[in-house]
């Protein structure tokens, strides 16, 4: 869970811009929510997508509002994973998250298994979940063509799939509304789980009305500031998919851990095209548009400007310079990352605190909701 514009308005989600001048006096103080699942060291698209905004959302946020960053372990299990290695997968994203700027003084950083308010605020949500709305969940759909694509039975087994799955929309709900966050980033992919949590909250705060409101209904974040917003970063092998931690081949992705030798190797190796000369068409050329789109995200640059700079020149050219630039984006983060990691005594107090701190902020939430719903 990284929790565009265009799509957001098209489904309903209201959203605005963190990155927004606004004057503090005249408005109330947000709170923001986002998560990410520990599956994995983060790759380019994670942190020219996800990471790099809640950098940015830090830096721009008025002193009153309040920042939660939770490493979402309880989503990873909803497919199956090896205990130990995803003990490891939540510290190195502890230590991915520190190492990229997020200041755990600032924000509240922490593990979302850490705090059983989630789970239980998930169960009373559940309770009120319409199963239609969960059927119609991108994420379910996409598990049951999956599972037909597998199989030869034309008719798909739902009992192959387990119900963390199915409800698994519900717990990013309740990630959400146990902070009443205002403002929720989320990917391209989340936009539909945003909206039933909007749904949510409205549907609790309707049937256990008094004394007010008990949710706001958290608006969809967009981190467009004057630079050029965060592009999809597509796969180095596929450039019709997006660049994914899943993808059998490796060097589809570049990772925050990659050397410049791995960097470069990977970027010359990407996937383009034998047309003269350089244009940005995402349509046309979706492997010549990925790697300007690459070199635009990294010095926060207007791609089709970019792309003008590179009309007359090859493609041996644009890729020298794509690997620069990523390695220059990723050095300071791989550096700080690598002696973070090995850090284990600080991420662990660092997750404490933060743990600390996020039950303390739900608690206050989870009191009032047992307290409506008739358990206090």
């Amino acid at each position: 869970m990284t929790y565009l514009t265009g799509i957001a308005s098209a489904i309903g989600i209201s959203h605005f811009s963190l990155c927004q001048s606004s004057d503090a006096s005249t408005r109330s103080p947000r709170v923001v929510f986002s998560g990410i699942q520990p599956t994995g060291i983060p790759h380019l698209g994670n942190y020219l997508g996800a990471l790099s905004n809640w950098v940015k959302l830090q830096k721009s946020s008025a002193p009153e509002d309040e920042l939660l960053f939770s490493i979402v372990g309880w989503h990873a299990l909803t497919l199956p994973q090896d205990p130990a290695a995803l003990l490891a997968a939540r510290r190195d994203m502890l230590a991915v998250i520190l190492a990229i700027g997020i200041d755990p003084n600032r924000s509240i950083v922490f593990h979302q298994d850490h705090n059983p308010n989630h789970t239980e605020l998930c169960w009373i949500l559940n309770c009120i979940t319409p199963m239609g709305k969960l059927r119609r969940m991108t994420t379910w759909k996409s598990r049951l063509a999956a599972s037909r694509n597998a199989g030869s039975e034309s008719e798909v087994d739902e009992s192959l799939l387990n119900a963390g799955l199915f409800t698994y929309p519900v717990l990013q709900a309740a990630d959400v509304l146990a902070y009443r966050a205002t403002h929720v980033p989320v990917g391209e992919d989340q936009q539909q789980h945003l909206e039933l949590t909007r749904d949510l909250a409205d549907i609790f705060n309707r049937t256990f009305k008094a004394p007010s409101p008990m949710f706001p209904l958290p608006l969809y974040v967009s981190t467009k500031c004057a630079q050029a917003p965060s592009k999809r970063i597509l796969s180095l092998k596929d450039p019709t998919s997006k660049m994914s931690k899943s993808s059998p081949d490796i060097q589809s992705r570049i990772l925050l851990t990659d050397t410049a030798a791995h960097i470069k190797a990977k970027i010359r190796a990407a996937v383009t095209d034998s047309i003269q000369g350089i244009t940005y068409d995402p349509v046309s050329r979706p492997g010549t548009s990925n790697l300007l789109t690459i070199l635009a995200a990294c010095s926060d640059s207007d791609v089709t400007e970019v792309a003008r700079l590179y009309e007359n020149k090859g493609h041996g050219h644009l890729k020298s310079d794509v690997a620069d630039a990523v390695e220059e984006l990723l050095k300071g983060p791989r550096a700080e990352f690598e002696r973070i990691r090995h850090e284990t005594q600080y991420l662990a107090d660092v997750a404490a605190r933060g743990a600390e701190r996020a039950r303390l902020r739900s608690e206050e939430t989870l009191g009032e909701v047992r307290k409506r719903i008739g358990l206090a």
